[in-house]
């Protein structure tokens, strides 16, 4: 059974960090229809003061974060001691676990262009270690197909494996689709499925949507994509529901109100970050 769109969200453009103009996609409003996905902001910006204020040493707890960039630059440092810079193309999977403070740095370039989801944790997982990951253009798997391509982000496609995150499984794709062209991807009637369309308008179970739109689809086991008069590049994310209590603050993810106030008692107290090292030193 062809999946079809179920919910659409356009998103409102907002301020964050210490000064970056983005668009806020999903959030509190959309937690249940696109669960486990808690959260998609688009960036998209030729214009290097729109981004390059960054977003200064911050805390999560609770919460996966995955950039990725098209286009651009991001720099990334945490408590952990990692520093670390993607570029075009490339991703950077963050587990903040049991707390992690990190900052993201935004350098100019000719064009900023991607996402960053927040994808939930399991309530067993919520007090994991963090870790921090970045996925290399040579990780990522390019899957040609008749009209067009799929960037293997994460996850599996067919026979073709890219990293497993450790926490939740994530199929993420990145297809390029010409002109017209279509793509047909089977699904597991209990995935949970949505897509955004990173640049033009697209045709996702024969509905238009347009360019910065995220869709949750319904249940079935195939999705089928159809690119535009000029093609269409569209952000597939394959998960699975959680079903889970959520209580949200900030940067923070938790499941009960009394676990939100736990955390920011001891951001306030010190006792936030369980793992720690020294920052590592760039030379």
């Amino acid at each position: 059974m062809e999946r079809k769109i179920k919910t659409q969200v356009n998103g409102y453009r907002t301020v964050d960090g210490a000064g970056v103009s983005l668009v806020r996609v999903l959030g509190n409003g959309t937690i249940k229809e696109f669960d486990p996905i808690l959260m998609l902001d688009s960036f998209d910006s030729v214009n290097p003061d729109d981004y390059t204020a960054g977003f200064p040493m911050h805390p999560h707890r609770g919460i996966e974060t995955v950039s990725y960039l098209y286009r651009g630059k991001m720099k990334h440092k945490d408590t952990l001691g990692n520093e670390d810079t993607i570029t075009d193309g490339e991703v950077q999977w963050m587990n903040s676990g049991s707390g992690i403070l990190h900052e993201e740095q935004v350098p100019a370039a000719e064009r900023l262009l991607g996402v960053q989801l927040w994808l939930n944790l399991p309530q067993k997982e919520k007090m994991s270690k963090p870790t921090y990951r970045a996925i290399r253009k040579n990780d990522i798997e390019e899957i040609p197909f008749d009209g067009g391509y799929l960037r293997l982000l994460s996850g599996e496609y067919k026979d073709h494996k890219g990293h497993s995150g450790e926490h939740l499984p994530l199929n993420y794709y990145d297809v390029h689709l010409e002109p017209n062209e279509e793509l047909v991807i089977d699904t597991l009637p209990e995935d949970s499925v949505m897509a955004f369309t990173l640049l033009e308008d697209a045709i996702m179970g024969g509905e238009k949507v347009r360019e910065k739109t995220a869709v949750k689809l319904t249940d079935g086991d195939t999705l089928i994509l159809k690119g535009s008069e000029k093609g269409s590049q569209i952000l597939v994310m394959i998960s699975k529901k959680l079903d889970e209590l959520v209580a949200w603050a900030g940067p923070i993810v938790m499941n009960t109100r009394e676990e939100l106030n736990q955390a920011f008692y001891e951001l306030r107290t010190g006792e936030f970050i369980k793992d720690k090292l020294d920052f590592k030193t760039e030379h």
